[in-house]
């Protein structure tokens, strides 16, 4: 091949190049789109987690719906106070104060304490023990202990012991994930001075309850009485506690026969 016919490749090839260069250069002009600095700044203050939870599929989408109006700045859960404070300067509003929350686990029934129907041998997900005959507990509400809470926390605040699941209140980000996937709707977000809770959530006639689980709320309603505060009431045979007018003073936790409710971290 002669030098000219390699030096006209070469120019061919180049002012392609230059040429692409120009179009694409000219193509990002026409079509750019603006971008609102606060979308960035947003999107840097929240956790980062993607998990969902604020209602959007990730947190670029909702740092755009906050810049946008459409969604709380305090709607990121896993940053906290300190995301929804830079979230609150950053779109102009006055300083929010956010209640820290934690997720707890309204259940005691580990190995021994709540009773077998059956011995489980399928596939290691609650969800599947579950579809099989209301699941392997007599308490048709006990944590299975499988793990599917522990499996999707990305924050490594869960742990199963003794075939419970126990939530670490100080690596809890509040972020949901483990509330959406237990299929016995057992964990629940609390505020985190909510310490006194009742760890139970069988609504079966107190013979039944009795039977399925050794801390088992019977629906006796002794906490009901003891409680000064009109903070707790029983219904349908389940102690529910009202935080917002729960004092803590643990009068309830200490006439509890069955020892459902009790005292977190």
């Amino acid at each position: 091949m002669s030098t000219n016919a390699i030096l006209y490749a070469i120019a061919v090839l180049g002012g392609l190049g230059i040429g692409f260069g120009l179009l694409l250069t000219l193509a990002d002009k026409v079509f750019y789109v603006p971008v609102d600095e606060r979308v960035v700044r947003v999107r840097e203050a929240v956790a980062g987690a993607n998990c969902g939870v604020c209602g959007y599929p990730g947190c670029d989408q909702f740092a755009e719906a906050v810049v946008r109006g459409e969604a709380p700045v305090t709607g990121c859960t896993p940053g906290g106070g300190a995301s929804a404070s830079a979230l609150a300067e950053i779109m102009g509003l006055d300083n929010v104060d956010v209640e820290p929350t934690v997720a707890r686990v309204r259940c005691q029934g580990g190995d021994g304490i709540a009773k077998d129907s059956f011995q489980y041998q399928g596939f290691k997900t609650c969800r599947h023990a579950m579809s099989l005959s209301g699941g392997p507990k007599l308490c048709p509400t006990a944590c299975v202990g499988l793990g599917d809470c522990e499996r999707v926390c990305q924050f490594d605040a869960i742990r199963m012991v003794n075939g419970l699941s126990v939530i670490d209140p100080d690596k809890c980000t509040a972020c949901g994930a483990c509330i959406t996937e237990c299929p016995n709707s057992l964990i629940k977000l609390l505020p985190r001075a909510a310490t006194v809770t009742v760890r139970c959530m069988n609504t079966q006639a107190p013979k039944p309850a009795n039977l399925s689980c050794d801390h088992a709320c019977i629906g006796c309603k002794r906490c009901e009485k003891a409680c000064e505060y009109d903070a707790i009431h029983v219904t349908n045979f389940l102690a529910e506690i009202d935080v917002e007018k729960c004092t803590l003073c643990e009068a309830c936790v200490a006439v509890c026969p069955k020892q459902s409710i009790t005292v977190s971290k």
